[in-house]
């Protein structure tokens, strides 16, 4: 099985004989604050954080209660449940003139090098699939609709069973380019003291709706970023959480 150690070598390789970051050098521009929304594709407008209401929690309820669930209940999640754990793990509060994005999580140098993939499998509103949170839009574009994508992801995650029959499960993939044009080879450890951050909110967040999660970190990073369609270097999966609502026992 390979790992992100393939990813380590790659990096550190490229950056060996790099004295200070492309930020610093002058030379590379700024990468974009997201990826590109490709031309001609309507986003799925999701609810707008101002418009989501949702029961409150107290904070230290939420940390008391939080607890890894690899098993779900049957419903599923709403829009609206679905698009406040996308904004609270991920979401856009201010785009600055530097320019940079402050979200809700912090990021190192508020460089926010993540893109969050969404397999829905039970989210009402959205076709079963897998989307990608368009996150200063605020919205989601259509990736795949393959009937086996559940599987074939969690078949890369070494065949760990919450993959398909959870309601949904955040893909957080590296974009490297946009964390080392400030931190050059540093910028690894930043990536996953990053994904700590963002994967905490979301199990916060999943809380205040009834609901829990899985976080993964074991899975085959040829195989699952190939199932992804990354190419492993540019880009790559960094870390998963499964998400449903948690089963009362009656």
């Amino acid at each position: 099985m390979k790992n992100n150690s393939g990813n380590e070598f790659m990096i550190k390789t490229r950056y060996a004989n790099v004295s200070t970051s492309p930020q610093n050098g002058g030379v590379i521009p700024q990468p974009p604050l997201e990826l590109p929304i490709p031309e001609g594709v309507k986003l799925i407008d999701l609810p707008k954080p101002e418009e989501i209401h949702l029961p409150g929690i107290d904070l230290r309820t939420a940390i008391e209660a939080r607890r890894t669930i690899r098993a779900y209940a049957k419903t599923p999640l709403t829009l609206q449940e679905t698009a406040y754990l996308l904004w609270v793990s991920q979401g856009v509060k201010h785009v600055s003139s530097r320019p940079s994005t402050a979200r809700t999580v912090p990021s190192a140098g508020a460089r926010h090098a993540f893109e969050t993939l969404l397999l829905v499998n039970r989210v009402t509103g959205l076709e079963p699939g897998l989307y990608r949170y368009a996150a200063i839009e605020h919205g989601l574009l259509s990736l795949s609709h393959d009937a086996k994508i559940a599987e074939k992801l969690a078949h890369a995650c070494l065949d760990q069973s919450q993959l398909t029959n959870c309601a949904a499960a955040f893909i957080w993939v590296a974009v490297v380019e946009r964390m080392f044009w400030r931190y050059a080879e540093r910028g690894y450890r930043y990536l996953h003291l990053d994904a700590g951050h963002v994967c905490q909110n979301l199990a916060l967040g999943a809380e205040q709706i009834g609901g829990g999660i899985c976080p993964i970190a074991a899975f085959d990073d040829e195989l699952l970023n190939q199932t992804l369609g990354l190419d492993g270097e540019e880009q790559f999966v960094i870390y998963l959480a499964t998400v449903g609502k948690k089963i009362v026992n009656l």
